[in-house]
């Protein structure tokens, strides 16, 4: 995903006749934003997939490699980082999952979406820095793949939706707080 080509398309004069007309007249937008939250939903079930991938790999890698005669998984100082990003990622899954089940039922989702969306996406960006630490200079070499894995995961702070926007959507329409933009 990173570094992928973006382009434009611009449609100028274009008519569209009355009876192509989806939904209610004004209501366009509103059902853009609801569409997004099932992309909201599947990035969130992505990110926990990443994360799930990082903790596998920081927790092997940790069994695997011995320094001083031990595995350094022993350790606390590698032990605790590891569990911490393993537990964020199985609660934000939990939140994907109130977020797909309210989505199923044609119910109103928006917030467990966008919640789902933040915390996935920082439980995956946590794990992903786990790993990096957990594999020190070796979480930059090719071969292990977590280098790569660690800019791909990056992506989801930003896009689709940014952490900043959900903030903002969660103060505004959960917690009754003036819209900020």
């Amino acid at each position: 995903m990173m570094n992928h080509a973006t382009t434009e398309l611009f449609f100028d004069d274009l008519e569209v006749p009355a009876d192509a007309l989806v939904g209610e007249e004004g209501k366009g937008f509103r059902y853009l934003i609801d569409g997004l939250n099932a992309e909201r939903i599947l990035i969130a079930a992505e990110c926990v997939g990443d994360g799930r991938w990082f903790i596998d790999r920081a927790t092997r890698y940790a069994k695997e490699r011995v320094v001083f005669g031990r595995p350094i998984g022993q350790n606390q100082g590698i032990q605790f980082p590891i569990a911490r990003a393993h537990v964020n990622v199985e609660a934000a899954d939990l939140m994907r999952f109130r977020a797909a089940a309210l989505f199923d039922r044609g119910e109103a989702c928006g917030a467990e979406a966008n919640m789902a969306k933040l915390l996935a996406a920082d439980a995956s960006w946590e794990a992903a820095n786990v790993t990096v630490q957990t594999y020190g200079g070796f979480g930059f070499a090719e071969e292990y793949d977590v280098e790569r894995k660690f800019r791909e995961t990056r992506l989801y702070q930003v896009a689709p939706i940014s952490t900043n926007l959900i903030l903002a959507y969660v103060a505004e329409h959960v917690l009754g707080l003036p819209r900020s933009y």
